[in-house]
Order: C-alpha cells, then sequence, then structure tokens
C-alpha cells in the first residue's frame, strides 16, 4: 500500500500510543469536527456485524488479487494479534446520494498500531459494493526507538474518488486530518460533556435540521432586532430541530399520538415557540418583556409578557414540556416547577394534585442560583462545568432521572439538561416534595437571603398552622426576576466628562512611556508604550473603579467602547496607530474612507496628540476640526439591550 504522507509527532510526546487510539476514535465517532460537510455517523460496533462485513466482502469475486491480499493480512485469525472492526454509516448534511447508504468498515489493528478503512455502498435491498479506489489506512509508527510519526497509506491513490463528502480528498486527508490527529493524540483531552446529539438518532435530527433551516432562513431577512440575525434564526432551528426528534421519539417509544404541549420559560424573542407551534405542538412563551419580532409571527403563536415568579401561580400540571432557553434566573426553578404539584381546594380541604408527568429540557448560559448569582465552590473544575452539574444536582433532588448532552449550536454554552423521568414512584410524591423543598431552603440559606417568612408547600401536607394561605402564595419569596425595562451597562451610560478624563488620562501615560531606551527619534510620531490593564486600572481613582465594576466587562468594556484610541490586544493596551491596518481585527474589515464621507465624530488624535493626527485629514474616518464635521441629520436610534 503506497505511502502518501507523513508526520513527526513533536519530541518528548508522553500520550503515544493511547493517546493515538483516542485521536482515531474522534475521527472515527464525530467525523463532524473536522469535516464540516457530515453531520455525523451512526456506528455499529464489534460483534458479529463487523466479523459478517469483513468475509461478505472477502467473498467479492470480483475483488482483485492485491486487495483480497492486503484485507486477508488485516484479519488474521491469530489470536495473538488483536483487532476489532465496526460500520459506521456517514449521514451527510445534505442527503445527495438518494436511497444509498455510505458506509465505512473499520479494522482497528491494535498489534500493528494502525486503523483501516474500507469504504463501501449499500443499497435499499441490502446489496453491497466497495469502493476499491478508497480504501486507506493510518499507521502509528515508533521510530529510533525515540521518534512517532503518523503515516498515510493509500490503496490506489491513482483511481481515488472524491466528492467532498463521504468520500473526502486525498490531499485533505494529508493537510487537514493528519495533523489534527497528532494535535488531539498529543493532547489527549478528556472531553467534560458528552459528544453531540448523543441521545438522538443523527440521521432523523440531520435530516430534519436540513427541512426547518430551508423552511425558516427567511427569518434572518426580516429580522427585526439588534442582535445578529443568524447566529439567532439557526441556534433557535437547531434546538427546535433537538426537542421535535426528541419528542418523536418519546411518542415512538411510549406509542402516543398526541403531540407534546409546552411552554417555554423566558422565550426571548418568541421563535422557538414560533417554530415548534408551526410543527405541530401546542404551547406558548412567557417572558417578561415583549420584543418586537412578537407581532409578525401571527395570532397562532402565543406569546405572553409576564414577570415569571416561582409560585403556585407558575405550576403548570396540564403541561408536558417546560423548556428553559438561555433562561437565566429561571434556570435552576425549571425542574422544580416542572415536579412540583397544584394544591387545590380551599384551607384544610385541599387536595395534592400531582405533576408527575412534566417533563423539562434546559440549556443553561448564566450562571444563577434560585436567589441571585451562583456562586462557585469548586476550582478543579470549569466554571461552566460546574454549573451545569449544579443544575443537575437540582434536577436530582426536584426527582428527576436527569439526562445531558451537548447541542449542536453557534454557542460556546450548548450543554443541555433533560428530565424525562422521575427517580420516584407517584405514590411517594409527599416524600418527593419535602426533599425539594428542603433542597431550596437550603440552597437559600446558603445564598445569605433573608427572609424567615419564607415557607414551601410542603408545610401544608405536615399539618402547618399557615395551611390556609391563599392560592398563589409564593414559595419562591427572595427570588428576582428581571426587570422589565433592562438597564444598559456597556459602559455607554456613563458620564462623558468621566470617560474622556479616562481617556486622556490612559493616553498621556502611554504617550510619556518610550520603547526604545533612547527615548525614540523625534521625528517620527510618537505611538507610546504599553500598560497591562491591571496597571491601567491603577491609575483610575476609587470612585471611578467602583463605577465600572457595575458596568458589564468594566474596564474592558471601557477601553474597548474608545477604540478609536486605545488597541488592547495580549492583555496589553496601547495607542492606535491607524497607519497600520493589521493592528486589529477590526481594522482590516475597514473600507477606505470615500471622498466626500459624511464624518459624525472628531479625531481624538487631531485635538489631543502631541503630533497631531498620523494620516491626512481625507484619509482619516474621524473630523479634523470643526470644518470637517458633518453631523447626522439622521435621528438617533435608541439604545437597545434586549436579551434574546
Amino acid at each position: 500500500m503506497p505511502k502518501l504522507f507523513d508526520l513527526k509527532f513533536p519530541g518528548g510526546c508522553k500520550t503515544l500510543p493511547d493517546g493515538f487510539w483516542s485521536a482515531v476514535d474522534v475521527w472515527i465517532k464525530k467525523p463532524h469536527v473536522v469535516n464540516k460537510r457530515v453531520c455525523g455517523v451512526k456506528e455499529t460496533e464489534g460483534g458479529h456485524v463487523g466479523t459478517e462485513a469483513v468475509h461478505f466482502l472477502l467473498d467479492d469475486p470480483e475483488l482483485s488479487p492485491q486487495v483480497f491480499s492486503f484485507l486477508s493480512r488485516e484479519v488474521s485469525p491469530a489470536q495473538d494479534k488483536p483487532w476489532t472492526s465496526s460500520v459506521r454509516t456517514i449521514i451527510p448534511k445534505v442527503n445527495c446520494y438518494g436511497t444509498n447508504l455510505h458506509k465505512e468498515l473499520i479494522l482497528r489493528d491494535f498489534g500493528r498500531q494502525r486503523v483501516t478503512f474500507l469504504p463501501f455502498e449499500e443499497d435499499p435491498e441490502g446489496r453491497v459494493c466497495l469502493k476499491r479506489g478508497n480504501i486507506y489506512q493510518i499507521q502509528l509508527l515508533h521510530q529510533d526507538c525515540e521518534e512517532w510519526a503518523l503515516e498515510l497509506h493509500a490503496l490506489t491513490p491513482d483511481v481515488w474518488f472524491s466528492d467532498g463528502v463521504a468520500y473526502p480528498k486525498l490531499p485533505w486527508l494529508s493537510t487537514d486530518l493528519l495533523p489534527k490527529l497528532v494535535r488531539w493524540a498529543t493532547e489527549c483531552k478528556s472531553s467534560e460533556f458528552r459528544s453531540t446529539l448523543s441521545l438522538l438518532p443523527v440521521e432523523k435530527y440531520s435530516v430534519m435540521y436540513q427541512q426547518l433551516k430551508e423552511k425558516y432562513k427567511a427569518m434572518v431577512k426580516v429580522w427585526p432586532e439588534v442582535t445578529d440575525p443568524e447566529k439567532f434564526v439557526y441556534e433557535d432551528v437547531a434546538i427546535a430541530t433537538y426537542l421535535l426528534v426528541l419528542w418523536a421519539e418519546e411518542r415512538a417509544e411510549k406509542n402516543l399520538t398526541a403531540r407534546q404541549s409546552f411552554v417555554d420559560l423566558g422565550c426571548g424573542n418568541g421563535l422557538l415557540v414560533h417554530i415548534l407551534t408551526n410543527e405541530g405542538h401546542p404551547g406558548k412563551g412567557i417572558d417578561v418583556r415583549k420584543r418586537k419580532i412578537w407581532d409578525m409571527y401571527g395570532p397562532q403563536t402565543l406569546l405572553e409578557e409576564k414577570a415569571i415568579t416561582p409560585s403556585e401561580s407558575f405550576l403548570f400540571p396540564g403541561t408536558d414540556w417546560l423548556i428553559g432557553n438561555h433562561s437565566d434566573e429561571l434556570t435552576p426553578w425549571i425542574p422544580v416547577i416542572a415536579a412540583r404539584r397544584v394544591i387545590s381546594g380551599h384551607n384544610l380541604t385541599r387536595q395534592l394534585k400531582s405533576s408527575y408527568s412534566c417533563r423539562y429540557f434546559v440549556l443553561p448560559c448564566c450562571f444563577f442560583d434560585f436567589y441571585g448569582k451562583y456562586q462557585r465552590r469548586q476550582c478543579k473544575k470549569s466554571q461552566y462545568k460546574e454549573y451545569i452539574d449544579f443544575i443537575a444536582e437540582v434536577s436530582q433532588f426536584s426527582g428527576f432521572n436527569t439526562e445531558e448532552d451537548c447541542l449542536r449550536i453557534p454557542s460556546t454554552k450548548r450543554v443541555c439538561l433533560v428530565g424525562k423521568s422521575r427517580n420516584y414512584q407517584l405514590p411517594a410524591e409527599a416524600e418527593a416534595e419535602q426533599r425539594r423543598a428542603h433542597y431550596v431552603e437550603s440552597r437559600q440559606a446558603g445564598s445569605g437571603v433573608q427572609g424567615s417568612d419564607v415557607r414551601n408547600d410542603v408545610d401544608c401536607f405536615h399539618g402547618n398552622k399557615d395551611t390556609d394561605r391563599t392560592p398563589g402564595s409564593s414559595w419562591g419569596a427572595g427570588f428576582q426576576p428581571r426587570e422589565r425595562v433592562e438597564t444598559v451597562r456597556n459602559c455607554a451610560a456613563l458620564p462623558r466628562d468621566l470617560v474622556d478624563g479616562f481617556v486622556l488620562r490612559v493616553a498621556n501615560v502611554l504617550l510619556g512611556m518610550t520603547e526604545d531606551d533612547d527615548g525614540g527619534s523625534s521625528s517620527e510620531w510618537n505611538r507610546g508604550g504599553s500598560l497591562s490593564v491591571s496597571e491601567v486600572a491603577g491609575l483610575l481613582e476609587q470612585e471611578t473603579l467602583q463605577l465600572l465594576k457595575k458596568e458589564c466587562g468594566g474596564l474592558q468594556t471601557l477601553l474597548k467602547n474608545n477604540h478609536q484610541v486605545f488597541r488592547v490586544e495580549g492583555g496589553r493596551v496601547h495607542i492606535r496607530d491607524w497607519r497600520d491596518r493589521k493592528s486589529s481585527r477590526a481594522d482590516t474589515k475597514r473600507k477606505p474612507v470615500a471622498p466626500g464621507a459624511l464624518k459624525t465624530r472628531p479625531c481624538w488624535f487631531y485635538d489631543h496628540h502631541p503630533q497631531r493626527c498620523p494620516l491626512q485629514a481625507e484619509h482619516c474616518a474621524f473630523a479634523h476640526g470643526p470644518d470637517d464635521l458633518r453631523p447626522s441629520t439622521k435621528p438617533r436610534k435608541k439604545i437597545k439591550n434586549d436579551a434574546l
């Protein structure tokens, strides 16, 4: 088998050979992380499936002696040469293969430290055709007893067929896949979370996602909000796809015909509610603030503007699923609300009406506890992992068997938790309610929230004297719902004189520094020196620092807001030189100033730098003096900061 390419590992690599097999497993089980045209794979491991596939291909009379010799060498029955086999079905993002299935027989030869891929196609009748020209092998070699190398071999590279999906190009395998394998094998990292879509059949997800993406792509063009339309539309399409496939699998498993109902708590822009409703699921969304886009959906999409406070008034016993999609302060409450009962009747005649069948789905984002921001307790985990574990703990104490999965969405916060069943039987509802009530109460005590009058519904069935509470009383006292009008906290509302004074002070210190021992040449435009962000903070008065602590991002946000003057790179603050187009990522995208361009802001350097602006007025995007300043006659848009 001809060698096409080899790649050496860095010296002193201590993760091999185990790291090699870990990297190979990533390519086998999750090819979509490197081949973006693939949605995923469905793998059938070992046992009679792999063995039967091997012998079926070996029995093909059309196989050339060259291939037959190679295959028989690979599957030697010798017991002292361990190997395993599996078959994976390639699931493309866009199906361009019709009804034929594109599969690969994968042979892992642990004795020879190599893995071989034998692609074949299977038609609806089960007939198999081996793609002999696309057989390839990845080999780990230990050279000179010290160096490790990775080699790529192909059986017949001259007749290699490529479509860029199930059959990648040979140069791509060499230049893209092999370096990834070397990096994965060297790092040998194990993820904190499960692989994506682990609870769903990937092939069904892929088909439905493409259908919904095509159906709702027009939303990108009419998006009225200030947020990025492509991110939010396609993210909600992916979340809707996940839920629709999850619910379809649940109906098949439980032999149900009616589509599941839902309530989306903290629904934001409401697009997820709109999609789920359009796809036949009855439900509604609730959020503290109405969005502009709500009016575009039509009357069939039910959206309510209402503040949600955990209490008897916000229980949904007739709802199948509660959804928390980036629901922030409501996130830890959703498993509790889904599990908790409704109390009916009055005074001593009130009875428990269980919501035992309600399930939930949450996609946590911002870190909230029941009564405020979540406080970290374990430094050995990432903050995100610790918070996911906390929500899973809430789910367990609420009485759910909790499952974790990872979505495929354009977000760093992709881990979801699903509660589909209870960890107790229905007759034990009273004991389960007592456990969840005590847990919530313990979290309140730990948060320092005052409220001695806070009572949990568990009191009602323990014979406490307060059993005549009126319906609607809160067992979430101390909970702070989001304000209807959210305060802008991106440093844009700081006093103008404070911002101008800050900019001038920091810039003067930077300009007073020298990068060269001789102080630099006076004929050159002074770029100043650099300071760390912490050193910049040391220049500010305590009162200013306290103001910045109340803003999102604090000092870093203030520096970025004044990007005309400053450039922050690698944690250090520099004076921006607008002649250098590569000084920041933003500069490389900046277009040249067009003749007669409208200049609405004065040039800071022209007004304050000892040597003025390094650019001529016709090349500077900012105004050089009042005669160059032409304010826009268009009314300024109101600042919006609605979280979607």
